[in-house]
């Protein structure tokens, strides 16, 4: 179930994105022409991984799950925005810290279709999402099965934290573009 992986960057603030559109815009940043925007990123690790912990016993990074010091679990899920002006929704790809029990107990249905029939498992939000004040890490979670392929669902406590609100209330085709922008250009100073 746990499969090695490459190295992967120190912190979260490396970010995988996948454009699922042939359409472009112009950056209100750079004025120029980029793909997309993408409707999905996604962190490489837990924000507590990091390549030290690589050929260290007990430290596992795979595509989908990952354990560190033998004692921590993470579980990577899809916690999704739903866009109000459009039909696709908009993901970031996140890991969750879980109990033992609860990774265990995924595991152990990994593979089963019957894994849908399980109830949700608590878990704390384990990745940074930059453009979000205050931090992401630790927000409380409910983690969901889905289809056997299928990453689970994240849905994150209703508290006023802002990427809550977003989960629950959605986001504008506009503000996917503002995300794609920020963390394109992450590295520029804010104006």
């Amino acid at each position: 179930m746990i499969g090695r992986r490459g190295r992967v960057p120190a912190t979260c603030s490396h970010y995988a994105c996948n454009v699922t559109t042939s359409s472009s815009y112009v950056c209100s940043s750079c004025s120029r022409q980029h793909d997309g925007p993408p409707f999905s990123y996604g962190t490489l690790a837990p924000a507590y991984w990091h390549p030290g912990l690589e050929n260290r016993p007990g430290n596992v990074l795979g595509e989908e799950q990952c354990v560190i010091e033998g004692t921590h679990f993470f579980v990577r899920g899809r916690l999704v925005l739903p866009i109000i002006d459009a039909e696709q929704e908009f993901d970031w790809g996140v890991w969750v810290s879980v109990s033992q029990a609860n990774f265990d107990r995924m595991a152990e249905v990994w593979d089963s279709p019957s894994r849908i029939e399980e109830p949700p498992y608590f878990g704390w939000l384990a990745s940074e999402l930059p453009l979000y004040k205050p931090t992401t890490l630790e927000l409380k979670t409910n983690l969901h099965t889905q289809p056997v392929g299928t990453r689970p669902t994240v849905e994150l406590e209703p508290t006023d934290h802002p990427l809550a609100i977003q989960q629950r209330t959605g986001i504008t085709l506009a503000h996917v573009q503002t995300i794609a922008e920020q963390l394109l250009h992450s590295d520029r100073p804010a104006d």
